[in-house]
């Protein structure tokens, strides 16, 4: 289990960072250039910072999947919903972005509730899901794909809110079809529904909460792709999968879970990094 705690802060902290060496390069190429959205990101493509921040999220992915083997759904959730904390503080000294004192407040509280998932959590649950739970959750993959889609051409109001919702429920059934993966052969991926479980909801997950950004309050946004990528799976994982806490420690991890998703919320406004630099 230790190993798996290990895995998921990594990713938290590749991710976080990620979204900093992201923005810079956003900025660099949004400085150079005077065309369209997709003229900035083929300069952001070429700039070092913006190529560093994806190497780091694939990082941070893979430190996912192996904490996700190893560790219940609700922990590597929290972790990553955490990473806005790494995000903060990172964003802080390299964009001069000033933090709050609530907000150093929330960065604190993170570490905190992610210490006493760190001490409660158990073992991963045996359950790896069957058949119809891996169909499920493929059809569901699908359906947020479509709703979104909808969405994104229908909805005026709260877009951004509800977009972010269903990136964040997305991201979420990333970690489910993760978790289901009865293995890693070639063969048995091919013909496994939770690897197209992955694929799709990751595409669907990042095309969404890009949009979402884009739509309105990065606040709003990010605060509701939290919500959606850490609730429903950890409840999830609980319920149909058999993820535990040690025994006698499930109100230890309730309170880890609560104060690092709550602290993660208050945080939410990183979930774009590119605020205006705070003047000194």
């Amino acid at each position: 289990m230790g190993v798996g705690v290990v895995f998921a802060l990594c990713a938290s902290v590749c991710m976080g960072t990620a979204t900093v060496m992201q923005a810079m390069g956003a900025r660099m190429a949004a400085d150079e250039s005077s065309g369209s959205g997709v003229s900035t990101l083929l300069l952001a493509l070429r700039r070092l910072p913006f190529i560093a921040g994806i190497g780091l999220d694939m990082l941070g992915f893979a430190a996912e999947l192996v904490s996700l083997r190893t560790l219940p759904i609700f922990v590597v959730e929290a972790a990553l919903a955490s990473s806005l904390a790494v995000t903060a503080v990172v964003a802080s000294r390299v964009l001069h972005i000033r933090l709050r004192r609530t907000e150093w407040t929330a960065v604190v509280t993170v570490c905190c509730g992610l210490a006493l998932l760190a001490v409660a959590a158990g073992r991963e649950g045996k359950g790896d899901g069957d058949e119809t739970l891996r169909l499920a959750t493929l059809c569901a993959s699908v359906g947020f794909a479509v709703v979104g889609w909808v969405v994104s051409r229908r909805l005026q109001h709260s877009r951004a809110a509800v977009l972010g919702l269903i990136a964040g429920l997305s991201f979420g059934l990333v970690a489910l079809g993760v978790r289901m993966l009865p293995g890693f052969g070639v063969g048995e991926l091919l013909t496994e529904p939770s690897t197209y479980t992955v694929i799709i909801s990751g595409i669907t997950g990042f095309l969404y909460l890009v949009d979402a950004l884009q739509s309105g309050s990065v606040t709003a946004a990010t605060a509701a792709m939290v919500i959606g990528e850490s609730v429903g799976p950890a409840v999830f994982g609980v319920a149909w999968l058999g993820d535990s806490t040690r025994h006698g420690y499930a109100p230890v991890a309730t309170l880890g879970f609560v104060l690092s998703i709550g602290s993660a919320l208050a945080l939410a406004r990183f979930g774009e990094a590119e605020q205006q630099t705070a003047t000194s």
